[in-house]
Formats: C-alpha cells, structure tokens, sequence
C-alpha cells in the first residue's frame, strides 16, 4: 500500500481571488508562486497555500479547507480509504504536469484530501 509523506497542499476556498491574493501576499511577505484567475498558490516552507474561488462551493464545511496529504500510489491510498469506509469527497483528477488529486470524507466529517507529485530521478553520475 501507499505511505503517507506529510501535508503538502492547503487550499482555502475564497469568495474573491484577487482580495485574498492581496491580503496573504501581505500577510506572507511574498507574491504567490501560482497566479491565475482560477488559483493562487504561495510556498510556504515545503507546503503550498493555495486559493480556490471554486473550492467553498466544492466542499460541505463551512470552513472551505482541504488539506492535501502527499503520497506515492494515489490509487493505493484510494483503495485503502474506502476499505476503511471513507467516502470519496472528489474523484481523483489530473490537475496538470501529472499531479494527482482526489478528496475523501472520513468519517468523522472531515474532508481528507490526497496529492500524488510525478517522481522525478536525476541522473546519477559515476564521474
């Protein structure tokens, strides 16, 4: 089965993008990595703060926050999800450049979601 690496991804879902962006840039320090009218993400440390206008109409809770747990098998972790009886939130969805995401419902409620990054092996040289 897939092995859980840590929080990779929080999204916010935000009524107004632009807004928002304005006020983590502040509150961050930092422009965002990933600016479009649809997302914006900000690297903080080793993890992505994202803004979603779309994700607090996608969710059920009111507080309009997924967080994204990074994996190594996606369909490992689906399969191992629904066994334990979570209910699949959100299909799993190429959102680009091969990143896999998909969202479940524990069941507590809680929203947990899941990220799968292509594995990338640089070469390794014997010189």
């Amino acid at each position: 089965m897939g092995q859980i690496l840590g929080l990779h991804t929080v999204i916010y879902g935000v009524a107004d993008i632009a807004e928002a962006r304005a006020w983590y840039s502040q509150l961050l320090g930092q422009q965002p990595a990933v600016d479009s009218n649809g997302y914006v993400g900000f690297r903080v440390g080793d993890c992505e703060l994202g803004l979603n206008p779309d994700a607090r109409s996608a969710i059920s809770r009111a507080d309009g926050v997924i967080a994204y747990w990074a994996v190594l098998d996606i369909a490992a972790q689906v399969e191992l999800l629904g066994a334990m009886g979570a209910r699949q939130h959100s299909d799993v969805v190429d959102v680009g450049k091969g990143v896999l995401m998909a969202s479940f419902l524990d069941p507590f409620g809680n929203i947990v979601g899941l990220i799968e990054q292509p594995r990338t092996h640089p070469e390794v040289s014997d010189q």
